[in-house]
């Protein structure tokens, strides 16, 4: 299914779409502000080895990241860290970087068990920011 969203206006009802879509375990291609991403909901453990299986990679080999909305997002699926790198972080993003955490207990075992990092990203795209907001 093609779904067409515009960043400049994305369609609720569009978004709305996809984020149940990404529910039911569905795989999505949607834009960021460097490439297009190939997602998933990340609690969907047959989501997250369908992505594998479509980039032909074991999912315990994997090096996925995920995108966060914003700043508060993020400080769920990592340990805490310092004042300085706070502010690094609120100086990049929303932007074109994937910073590599020491993972929480909230990131699903998938996604952490080989190493216990993950890899977050905050995109200047209102359409995949939109998409983990809603999800």
């Amino acid at each position: 299914m093609l779904i067409r969203i515009y960043e400049d206006n994305p369609n609720e009802k569009s978004i709305a779409q996809v984020v149940d879509m990404l529910r039911k375990g569905g795989v999505v291609i949607y834009p960021t502000d460097t490439v297009y991403g190939l997602g998933c909901d990340i609690n969907n453990q047959k989501a997250i080895e369908r992505v594998c299986e479509i980039r032909g990679i074991k999912p315990e080999k994997a090096n996925l990241s995920f995108v966060c909305y914003d700043l508060t997002d993020i400080s769920q699926y990592t340990k805490p860290f310092d004042t300085a790198t706070f502010r690094v972080l609120k100086k990049a993003l929303p932007g074109p970087f994937t910073f590599i955490f020491n993972a929480s207990n909230q990131v699903p075992k998938l996604l952490s068990s080989r190493k216990k990092t993950v890899g977050i990203r905050v995109p200047d795209n209102r359409i995949a920011r939109e998409i983990v907001r809603q999800l």
